[in-house]
């Protein structure tokens, strides 16, 4: 089954290369490239794609407005946000939103090829049967990532998947030199700081930070944490 791409780009050069990673991926065909939102908004309702790559910022407003405009409408398209921002509220809207990812440039030909093919298989997964039990809504909805050790088959026992990813969204290109404590990241994206802290340590196991005790001016050693 042939998944239709729309890329939403306003940089010429990356729309292009983003044209190229997702023609390798396996039965991703892209139908057409828009560099402004207007004509996105028109080859969206003539093209009908299955999966629109958008970019956040163009010169006439933000992508998360047509994304908006994609869920108000009904339309039964999914989109991936692909962003420069570092910022957590452009996550948050975009989570808020309905994205199927969200990935940050530059993007890696390897991240972008995992993300397509998760997506294909997501969109297959769909089209099978009518009727559901739970192990298929949580198949959907809780993807085993590239990041969950192998062979486990799910996230450890009180780890979510969308809140394992807002974590991550923190430290990703992360090139503060001051770390971030478990109280940071809690503030950042509204969990306390016990749980913030249990999904750190779960990253730390998977490799992707570690941690440092850190000394004060006063008081105990403060534990930060630091993108690997």
């Amino acid at each position: 089954m042939v998944t239709r791409v729309l890329i939403v780009e306003d940089d010429v050069r990356i729309a292009e290369l983003h044209r190229r990673f997702t023609e390798r991926v396996p039965n991703c065909e892209v139908i057409g490239i828009a560099h402004r939102l207007d004509d996105a908004r028109d080859m969206t309702l003539a093209l009908e794609p299955h999966l629109i790559l958008l970019d956040l910022y163009f010169p006439e407003g933000p992508g998360t407005d047509f994304l908006r405009e994609i869920r108000t409408r009904g339309l039964e398209i999914d989109v991936i946000l692909i962003t420069a921002a570092r910022e957590m509220g452009p996550l948050k809207e975009a989570l808020r939103g309905g994205v199927f990812d969200y990935l940050i440039k530059p993007v890696t030909a390897e991240r972008f090829h995992d993300c397509l093919t998760k997506f294909c298989a997501y969109r297959d997964r769909l089209r099978q049967g009518s009727v559901i039990e739970q192990h298929d809504v949580d198949t959907l909805l809780h993807p085993v990532t590239s990041r969950t050790p192998a062979g486990s088959g799910c996230l450890p026992k009180g780890i979510d998947a969308l809140t394992l990813i807002k974590v991550r969204a923190v430290f990703e290109d992360q090139a503060d030199a001051a770390g971030r404590s478990a109280e940071d990241v809690g503030e950042l994206i509204g969990i306390s700081r016990s749980t913030a802290r249990r999904y750190l340590e779960y990253l730390i196991s998977e490799g992707m930070l570690y941690a440092e005790a850190v000394y004060g001016s006063v008081g105990r050693p403060e534990r930060r944490y630091f993108r690997s």
